[in-house]
């Protein structure tokens, strides 16, 4: 049988022990978007390096690796953001009625201006050329390995005690503007970051009665959609 000449680049795949494999289910099941509950003491930078490097070991369509990190410490930028936020979170509360609006209103969002560090997490779509292994059908494929890069820094920081909240009320134009973005590059998250104290032990929209967590049964079907 003919050698494999890749063998030296892998290594051995197995479960990992069972304190590491609770560790990992541990930060999946603890994980939650912090609203308003970030300490200011700013985070190291080692540990923000950590995060990034977590970040960038997502997967990636054809290898891509679409994303840029953009670090927001400076506090005018931090301002211009939460007017930006501000302006769309009141268009958002108009969208709803009544004790709905009443209750969007109570949620207190403030993590751009009370957490000590933001990151606009971005994609580039033309980093792997016009034809990308794995995207040449769906374009998309790009910024859904953006999203696992996210993902990726999340349950890191959650492992480190640190908290993140993804901001997505903001028109494109004004964050665009704000940071000099391009125009071929797409925004997918402004996430907030900082040290908390304590989280939710569920979601907060959940603890807070604006949707529950759908059964996952009533999700999962068999071969072909609806079939259970």
């Amino acid at each position: 049988m003919q050698d494999d000449p890749f063998s030296e680049a892998r290594h051995a795949a197995g479960a990992f022990s069972c304190d590491d494999k609770a560790a990992v289910y541990r930060a999946i099941e603890t994980r939650r978007d912090v609203r308003n509950e970030f300490e200011s003491h700013p985070l190291p930078d080692d540990l923000v390096q950590r995060l990034l490097a977590a970040a960038h070991a997502a997967p990636s369509v054809g290898f891509m690796q679409p994303w840029n990190f953009t670090l927001i410490r400076d506090q005018t930028v931090r301002d211009a953001a939460w007017q930006a936020f501000a302006r769309a979170n009141e268009e958002a509360a108009l969208l709803f009625e009544d004790d709905r609006q009443s209750l969007y209103r109570s949620l207190k969002l403030e993590g751009i201006r009370t957490a000590p560090l933001s990151i606009c997490v971005t994609c580039d779509p033309t980093r792997g050329g016009t034809v990308v292994l794995g995207r040449t059908h769906n374009p998309r494929m790009d910024v859904y390995s953006t999203v696992c890069a996210i993902q990726n820094l999340w349950l890191a920081a959650r492992a480190e005690g640190v908290g993140v909240g993804w901001v997505s009320i903001f028109h494109d134009a004004d964050i665009r503007r704000i940071l000099g973005i391009p125009d071929h590059i797409e925004i997918v998250a402004w996430l907030c970051l900082g040290y908390v104290t304590e989280l939710y032990r569920e979601p907060e929209l959940a603890v807070k009665g604006w949707a529950k967590r759908l059964p996952l049964e009533d999700l999962v079907f068999q071969d072909q959609w609806g079939r259970r």
